[in-house]
């Protein structure tokens, strides 16, 4: 699995007809700068609005997966987007002059095709990952559908369909990374059971569709007077129903049903905004359950970001004791806030302050009620970031770190005496002098302070 985002070599486009709209779509997916990820940008509204390919911009999911933000509102985007996603692409403007993207004929097959002949190229930012660390499931009962998540340390997902239905049967189908998606799933149309036409016909819908762009399902012998308003329907002179499919429609494969729910999954698995380390078991999923997830693992995932990476213990060995620490800082008492270093490696650290009644700043903050100062939170934070930097360099005791900003500084309780405060800084950078780390800081694995903080490494004199 690639550890760098991607985005396409150049762009692509694409034209058709929307599939409810039945609107004619020029749609041309551009490349996009690093940590971009799948917007999509309306070109015939004014202002060009644009909306983010995220789980919380779905705003339906009726006959598939919609998005809107504001003026902007596309409809549709499973297809485009579980091609772009699956093939590799992390970044791209996707421009569209209509609310629903072109249908092609069904399937994600020019889609991946145009993707892979263009090529991608490799961007510096890291990709981000979720990794499922325990299983979670989602479920709805009454339309047996289950969709559960296991830890795994690639992404793979099976499907299994069963609609009760004679002509369908039970369908399984499975991805896995080494898997060719564009000869395996890609090709695969959407599909519509005979008796649910007319209902979306009833809702103004599929204005757009055709026995060239969809497979219809039919169960049951079809009256001559209902063939009649078929063939008025799709504008055709023969209307034959062979094999239990629509017009004698050839499968492209035995389960292409389930190949193509497997393909809307991974599309709105995608509006996760970051890959998944997990293996999926889905049974009878749709639109709405497969992004009920994704909003589901999302907070899971916000929520995850509130608990300290490291698992500090006071029995542990430090990486790097007091003294260690003196002889990389410059700061000393009363004024040096990190008393251990309880890990380290090159994205993320680890430090501990014990807070004392002893210290001097509660002998006025506050006499009464002793509250450990935020600033001096922030200032704990900084230095433990400031020992992951100049813990990089040779000779770090002729180096120190400047504050330059502080930015999304947000503190969430109070730090008193007799508080463990551990602090973490992950993804420190360093770029021509500068550095840039997310820090958090803990109490008791609560989430007491946060704040990206911007330095400058400078030789001392």
């Amino acid at each position: 699995m690639a550890t760098k985002q991607q985005t396409l070599a150049s762009a692509i486009s694409f034209s058709g007809k929307g599939l409810h709209t039945g609107f004619q779509v020029e749609m041309t997916v551009h490349p996009a700068e690093e940590n971009t990820g799948i917007v999509f940008r309306r070109v015939d509204l004014e202002g060009q609005p644009e909306v983010p390919a995220l789980c919380e911009y779905v705003t339906d999911t009726s006959r598939g997966t919609t998005i809107e933000k504001g003026a902007a509102k596309v409809s549709t985007i499973e297809h485009i987007v579980s091609a772009l996603w699956t093939l590799g692409v992390d970044n791209a403007i996707v421009d569209i002059n209509a609310p629903e993207t072109p249908i092609m004929d069904g399937s994600a097959k020019e889609y991946a095709e145009r993707i892979t002949e263009v090529g991608l190229v490799e961007q510096d930012a890291d990709r981000k990952y979720f990794e499922v660390t325990e299983k979670q499931v989602y479920t709805l009962p009454e339309k047996g559908v289950a969709i559960v998540i296991y830890p795994d340390d690639e992404y793979s997902v099976s499907v299994h369909v069963d609609y009760n239905s004679k002509v369908v049967g039970n369908q399984y189908a499975v991805y896995c990374k080494e898997d060719n998606y564009s000869e395996k799933i890609a090709m695969c149309r959407t599909f519509v059971f005979l008796h649910e036409l007319e209902p979306l016909l009833n809702l103004n819908l599929i204005k757009g569709g055709d026995l060239d762009n969809a497979i219809v399902v039919v169960e049951n012998p079809v009256p001559d007077a209902q063939l009649e308003r078929l063939k008025t329907i799709f504008g055709k002179d023969e209307i034959e129903i062979t094999g239990g499919y629509l017009n004698n429609q050839q499968l492209r494969a035995n389960n292409e049903l389930a190949r193509h729910k497997l393909l809307d999954l991974l599309g709105d698995f995608a509006l996760l905004g970051m890959r998944i380390k997990g293996r999926v078991w889905a049974t009878r999923p749709g639109h709405y359950a497969n992004t009920e997830f994704m909003k589901e693992l999302s907070r899971t995932i916000r929520r995850s970001g509130e608990q300290p990476t490291h698992k500090y213990s006071s029995k542990d060995q430090p990486v790097m004791d007091i003294n260690k620490i003196k002889s990389i800082l410059p700061h000393r008492p009363p004024f040096l806030l990190v008393d251990r270093i309880a890990h380290i490696d090159e994205n993320f650290i680890c430090g501990i302050k014990q807070v004392s009644m002893n210290e001097p700043f509660f002998v006025g903050h506050f006499p009464e009620e002793p509250i450990m100062p935020g600033v001096l939170i922030i200032e704990a934070m900084a230095q433990c970031c400031g020992i992951h930097v100049l813990s990089k360099v040779e000779d770090p005791e002729c180096y120190s770190t400047y504050f330059l900003k502080a930015d999304g500084v947000k503190w969430k309780r109070k730090v008193i005496p007799g508080d463990t405060l551990q602090i973490e800084c992950h993804g420190t950078e360093i770029r021509r002098g500068i550095c840039t780390a997310h820090c958090k800081a803990f109490v008791g694995g609560q989430l007491v302070s946060e704040a990206m903080l911007t330095a400058q490494i400078i030789k001392n004199r």
